[in-house]
């Protein structure tokens, strides 16, 4: 077990304490329950669906991975929400060509998220599902940008920066806690 945790403590940006792990998990399972419970419960009976898989992808890095800067805001909504776009683009423009559309949409999606300093590797997740989910997914068309991506990342995000906060220990987003004392303290 001991070489374990070195293991372990070798390869995670995160603290290898208890309350990490307890706020982690806490965090992850009341982001995916608030993004699940709307999806089957407020919004069983439409057409509209709020969950996909890269949120789960999403969920590691914004409560697991929390100091990382692919797990920041800007990270976590633009990467989702350009990715989404270039998805459902690249699907509308070369869907009739399944071979090649989704290696387009990832890649692309990886170019855009660079090239604006948001790279979120769940993202590119976000493209591909554009292109490969099911005919209820594409007939969403830019629909899916808004519903389930932009939502799901903005519920996501308010529960992170939720729970991170809690602790003393945890800050999210990276810079927060320092950025508030400055701006609110009585000096």
């Amino acid at each position: 077990m001991n070489k374990f945790l070195k293991q372990f403590k070798k390869i995670n940006s995160e603290p290898m304490e208890k309350a990490n792990i307890f706020w982690s998990w806490v965090g992850s399972f009341l982001g995916i329950f608030c993004v699940a419970y709307i999806n089957f419960d407020i919004l069983n009976d439409t057409d509209l669906s709020l969950i996909v898989g890269s949120f789960g992808a999403s969920a590691v890095l914004i409560y697991g991975a929390i100091n990382s800067p692919l797990a920041q805001p800007r990270n976590l909504i633009g990467g989702h929400i350009l990715s989404a776009i270039v998805g459902v683009s690249s699907f509308k423009l070369f869907g009739d060509y399944i071979w090649f559309c989704p290696a387009f949409a990832v890649a692309t999606s990886i170019l855009v998220m660079q090239l604006t300093l948001t790279l979120h590797p769940p993202g590119g997740a976000t493209a591909l599902i554009a292109v490969i989910g099911s005919e209820e997914i594409h007939s969403l068309g830019f629909l899916y940008v808004l519903i389930p991506i932009a939502t799901g990342a903005f519920i996501l995000f308010l529960i992170a920066f939720l729970i991170n906060n809690i602790s003393k220990d945890r800050e999210y987003p990276h810079g927060y806690k320092k950025f508030n004392q400055k701006w609110f303290s009585d000096d």
